[in-house]
């Protein structure tokens, strides 16, 4: 019963031309991250809702009766749910915690008045940021829209549900249980043991490493534009000598009569190239490029786009006006190097997780600048997004400060057959679209990742993955594209469509745990083996050991501060050695601890994160500080002084 609400029907197939890229399928519409102009306005929805969670035994007594069409409130209790916030460990309730099904949102409001005049020639959009996992949503009692997969924004026109001094009512049923064909997937396990279980008794079984966290995690906005408005706007850059080149498509919908303006602003907000129509060419002399960060004294440098659009709809002119940040930045991968603007860039970074003490995944803007803070103490210079999207927050921020990025899908946890089927597939190949159409204009992402840890040794794998990168590459012919891997060098039925080989190993302690003397012989063994069979160059995408943080001894033992430091620095010899060939990067397990579900072999989560969970520093942290400034001092570009280089101060984010 839980499993048959996932039904849902895929979108018809389309096809476009978006400059050079050409994707088989194409999702409908833009999805331009909400900005303020003179012709946009916005209104957060963050706060207190009301929530509830379905507890009839096949979970849908909200849908069987239509909580829908009248204030919540009304069928049944309600409790305040902090929106964005995982709605796990809010309460005190231990069965809302590790709760799966249906829960109920529910927000009344006033829209602007001025927003629903008759000649105000407004659209209002309803746009959810990201809701974990399957949402539907209604206003005022009629569903406006439904989605798929947490982590990616979804949006509806709701203005003509909408009347002038009346309350607007939004609810939001968001159901988490995960199957064989979500991604990520899961089963539900029932238990018809009386004797030991009650009756309906069940349990979401996943094989992924981090706590399903669910609700709506990311803000809920109302935004408007005109009625003729820029749908989306598509940037690729380039470079031909001393000439920046960009690239733009504008779609708009709303009127087949309009113009279009466009102005390239500099940092300093003036004006470098102007442009008209919906597709050409800008040219910039001299540009400032996009560089990593610690790779140039002027890191994440962003130049603004601003497009005006001018139209008439019913013999009226209307006019809408969108920024969109630019970044010069070129990526090529050779056989043993990745080229930033045509220069070698060595990944010394770190993976994260959107994870946090009581609010789970919920956005968290002071943890988010501090997490950014700890990234620059630390001197790395990227991440992945594992082992899904991260906020288009972060990603703004990514930009501005030059933090590179892997952009990871939600594909984890992909460990059985049956993860590669058809409908698995088809939605996978959704989930690139969406993911794509959200961050293809960022420069800070230079490579896309379809999956982390599949059972790519399987061989069903083989056609899956290489389906799943060719349609990446077609919608996205700019960037290289990967999946991180733990399979055997030789069986990875996926490794030969991808551009980089990312690997994941945990020698001393997955494997031989324990035994320090045999890191360096097996990861000089693992890197030999992979580039010799594809000819390709490696991350080191995690590695890394638990610690529990305070816990000490000498000789070091395994989960005390002092194993962990002692594992990085076995690895350490041989990325030294290996860099100077084919290894590209370096990416340590992890940033921070984080939540997983129970076991035996997890007190409290994950203990692998080089800070607690609260951010402070365990040894390693300080271990890995002194060797990503070390080799960010070997370009030659900064002083010895950690403290010298600062992020750069994007636009909207001024430091003194």
């Amino acid at each position: 019963m839980l499993a048959a609400a996932f039904s849902m029907a895929l979108r018809a197939a389309a096809v476009c031309l978006l400059l050079a890229w050409s994707p088989a399928l194409a999702l409908e519409g833009g999805m331009l991250y909400p900005r303020e102009s003179p012709s946009r306005e916005l209104k957060d929805l963050s706060g207190l809702w009301s929530f509830r969670a379905d507890w009839s035994e096949g979970r849908d007594a909200g849908l069987v009766q239509r909580w829908y069409r009248r204030p919540l409130r009304q069928s049944g209790p309600v409790i305040d749910m902090p929106v964005p916030a995982s709605f796990n460990e809010i309460t005190q309730d231990p069965s809302l915690r590790k709760y799966v099904g249906w829960v109920w949102y529910e927000k009344e409001l006033l829209p602007p008045a001025r927003w629903l005049q008759e000649d105000a020639w407004t659209r209002m959009v309803l746009r959810i940021g990201s809701a974990h996992y399957y949402s539907i949503v209604w206003v005022n009692g009629v569903q406006v829209t439904e989605h798929e997969g947490g982590h990616l924004p979804f949006e509806a026109e709701i203005g003509s549900l909408l009347q002038p001094s009346q309350l607007c009512r939004i609810t939001i049923a968001v159901n988490n249980t995960l199957t064989p064909h979500t991604l990520p997937p899961g089963t539900i396990q029932f238990f018809k043991d009386e004797s030991m279980y009650p009756k309906g008794y069940f349990v979401q079984n996943t094989r992924f490493d981090f706590f399903n966290y669910a609700g709506i995690h990311r803000p809920v906005i109302l935004y408007t534009t005109p009625s003729a408005y820029i749908d989306d706007i598509t940037v690729t850059t380039d470079l031909a000598e001393n000439v920046g080149l960009v690239q733009y498509l504008v779609s708009v919908q709303g009127s087949p009569h309009y113009s279009l303006t466009l102005s390239l602003r500099d940092r300093d907000d003036i004006v470098v190239a102007t442009g008209n129509g919906s597709a050409g060419e800008l040219k910039v002399l001299d540009p400032n490029l996009w560089w990593p960060y610690l790779m140039n004294e002027q890191p994440g440098y962003l130049y603004y786009l601003e497009v005006t659009l001018s139209a008439f709809v019913n013999g009226e002119a209307l006019k809408d006006k969108y920024t969109q940040p630019v970044g010069f930045r070129t990526v090529r991968v050779t056989s043993t190097q990745f080229l930033i603007n045509g220069k070698p860039f060595y990944f010394h970074g770190v993976n994260k997780h959107e994870d946090a003490d009581i609010r789970g995944k919920g956005l968290d803007w002071p943890l988010i600048v501090k997490d950014f803070n700890l990234l620059h103490w630390l001197g790395a210079n990227a991440f992945r997004t594992s082992h899904y999207p991260y906020a288009e927050e972060i990603m703004e921020l990514c930009d501005a400060y030059g933090i590179v990025v892997i952009d990871e899908c939600p594909g984890v946890g992909m460990r059985d057959s049956t993860n590669f089927g058809n409908k698995s597939l088809q939605h996978h190949l959704i989930v690139m679209e969406e993911l794509i159409r959200r961050d293809k204009n960022r420069p800070s992402v230079v490579m896309w990742s379809v999956a982390n840890e599949p059972a790519s040794e399987l061989a069903p794998a083989a056609y899956y993955f290489k389906t799943v990168i060719a349609h990446t590459k077609a919608m996205d012919p700019t960037r290289p594209v990967t999946f991180v891997s733990n399979a055997n060098y030789a069986r990875d039925q996926g490794a030969p469509y991808v551009d980089v080989v990312c690997v994941n190993s945990y020698f001393s302690w997955y494997h031989d745990p324990g035994h320090l003397e045999v890191i360096q012989r097996q990861l000089s063994s693992q890197f030999e083996n992979w580039y010799k069979t594809h000819q390709k160059p490696i991350i080191q995408s995690e590695y890394g050991a638990d610690a529990v943080a305070g816990i000490h001894s000498d000789p070091p033992i395994m989960f005390t501060e002092e194993y962990q430091a002692a594992v990085l620095k076995e690895y350490h010899t041989i990325f030294d050695q290996k860099r100077k060939e084919y290894v590209i990067g370096e990416l340590i397990w992890n940033f921070a601890d984080f939540m997983t579900e129970q076991g035996i072999t997890r007190v409290l989560g994950n203990k692998k994160g080089i800070f607690t969970r609260q951010r402070q520093p365990k040894s390693a942290a300080f271990l890995l500080r002194e060797r990503y400034w070390k080799l960010a001092n070997e370009s030659g570009l900064l002083t010895s002084k950690h403290d010298n280089v600062c992020f750069p101060q994007p636009q909207a984010f001024k430091c003194s």
